[in-house]
């Protein structure tokens, strides 16, 4: 399989100047390789790091030190360099990114929020709206919700919304941050599912889940972060195995 995302020797630290101005370290020289097609699922106790990397690799974290490779069709891109400008344009083209939290412009309705982010991947408008209703329906989302103000939406209605525009038009990376943790079991299922049929199209995910079992159902390989590090990697049953 290909290499899309190559991390090397990646540090970072946060100076916390609201208590005494102490710098706290997150990322200790993480090296991380994902493929085309694979699905890498961290893992790892709060503080080990995860949600440090996965937001220094969409670079709304600078890293204090390391590279970070994204492997596109034009060819290799080092992310942590690229002028602000060329960093946004990317993530538009080639990287989604999946928190547990929606941010959508004011009074902007989930089909528009989706379809845009579909038209940042290539698409014209009216393919990008026909994409954007097809990933709401996938998702469960009621269709008299679409034009609604994101902003009155509860918060799984909000999370669904958030999967859709990261996975419409699947990008070459999908970074995810606990991207099912608000949503109930039917719509957990749909969401799982959705994630799950990314590999065979080729995307190349790294994702968080506190959820031992979707890391079991979804990841081809499981990394362990410990103290801003990755410990080791393998199986799902082989790291998990111990992992409380």
């Amino acid at each position: 399989m290909a290499s899309v995302l190559s991390v090397r020797e990646l540090r970072k630290s946060f100076v916390l100047h609201t208590i005494d101005g102490r710098t706290v370290s997150s990322l200790h020289g993480v090296d991380l390789e994902v493929s085309a097609g694979e699905h890498v699922a961290l893992a790892g106790p709060s503080g080990a790091g995860k949600s440090s990397l996965l937001r220094c690799v969409y670079r709304t974290y600078l890293p204090d030190s390391g590279q970070v490779w994204l492997h596109t069709a034009a060819g290799e891109v080092e992310l942590t360099g690229l002028p602000d400008r060329a960093m946004a344009r990317l993530r538009g083209r080639e990287i989604g990114y999946v928190s547990q939290f929606l941010s959508a412009p004011p009074r902007t309705g989930p089909l528009e929020v989706v379809a845009a982010a579909a038209r940042r991947r290539g698409l014209d408008r009216p393919e990008a709206r026909e994409a954007a209703a097809t990933a709401l329906r996938r998702l469960n989302l009621d269709e008299t919700l679409w034009d609604v103000d994101c902003g009155v939406l509860s918060g799984g209605e909000r999370q669904r919304v958030n999967l859709a525009a990261g996975t419409v038009r699947p990008p070459r990376l999908l970074l995810l941050d606990e991207p099912v943790s608000a949503l109930d079991p039917a719509n957990r299922e749909a969401a799982l599912d959705l994630i799950g049929s990314l590999t065979a199209q080729g995307v190349a995910v790294l994702a968080v889940f506190h959820d031992m079992d979707a890391m079991r159902r979804l990841a081809s390989r499981v990394v362990l972060m410990s103290g801003g590090l990755a410990e080791r990697s393998g199986t799902p049953d082989d790291v998990l195995a111990g992992v409380a």
